[in-house]
């Protein structure tokens, strides 16, 4: 997306129209689009084309086409394709490169801080007749995940999360109580804020459903916020629909618990268990 970004940028720059750069490459004008707007992969070979009919100095060109040959490596997460939904492969590029991810979940644990055995109930309840190799395939990737938290580059993660998720029991008491104790722990990373919506606030503005916004630290790569439903995804990226979500997550953040009350209210809860 952001190579996309900067090849348009080029072009603009240059005052090349997308008809003339398709004609350098041989292709159509949509196909030039498409590019930019990164629905396809980066040919190198057109690539290569495109910075010479813009213009663009040989040693400028090496290094862009060196990140553009990164670019098209397949991620850490391609292993797993057999169990990874075309729609999510591309939350975990996002969830990769993101620097701040803040997030509202009303249902579950989100899978960055879930325990193995919390994330194993929760396939077996959503994929029920799958065999238990490729549960066991689901629930691999979602602990390599997390190994992100754990990067000296690590994004900040401010999760809020509604009282219903540490209530509703997945896998029995030892699971809860085994989940509850790796939520505090995450309390102890210095990137991660976590934060309880409680019952007794009552309607909130996210009581919609769960969202997941993300940041970067690319100045071409906008914010964006992913959805999800039962068939599949959508990623937001117009810039007004990305702020109603994110002054969404600052109303919420003031109705919340603040965070220094979680550790205490983990530990309310897993008494009850």
């Amino acid at each position: 997306m952001v190579l996309g970004k900067r090849l348009r940028h080029l072009r603009e720059r240059a005052g090349v129209s997308f008809e003339e750069a398709a004609r350098a490459i041989e292709v159509t004008a949509l196909t030039v689009r498409r590019i930019e707007k990164a629905e396809v992969g980066l040919r190198i070979p057109y690539v290569r084309e495109l910075l010479r009919a813009y213009g663009v100095p040989a040693g400028e060109a090496d290094d862009f086409l060196a990140l553009a040959r990164e670019a098209n490596r397949p991620g850490w997460w391609y292993k797993y394709r057999d169990v990874l939904p075309d729609w999510f492969s591309a939350y975990v590029s996002l969830e990769s490169e993101a620097r701040v991810i803040r997030l509202y979940e009303p249902h579950y644990v989100p899978g960055l801080l879930q325990t193995h055995d919390y994330a194993t109930a929760l396939m077996r309840v959503g994929f029920p007749n799958e065999p238990r190799e490729d549960i066991a395939r689901r629930v691999a990737l979602r602990m390599r995940r997390q190994d992100l938290l754990a990067e000296p580059e690590a994004p900040v993660l401010w999760a809020i999360l509604d009282e219903t998720v540490l209530r509703r029991p997945v896998g029995g008491p030892e699971v809860m109580r085994a989940q509850f104790d790796r939520l505090a722990e995450a309390l102890d990373m210095p990137k991660v804020r976590i934060q309880v919506m409680r019952f007794g606030v009552g309607a909130h503005p996210g009581a919609f459903g769960p969202f997941h916004h993300f940041r970067f630290g690319f100045s071409e790569l906008p914010d964006i916020v992913y959805t999800e439903s039962l068939a599949g995804a959508v990623y937001v990226d117009r810039p007004d629909d990305v702020v109603s979500y994110l002054e969404v997550l600052d109303r919420m953040s003031v109705q919340a618990e603040p965070v220094t009350r979680t550790r205490a209210i983990l530990g309310e809860l897993r008494k009850e268990l």
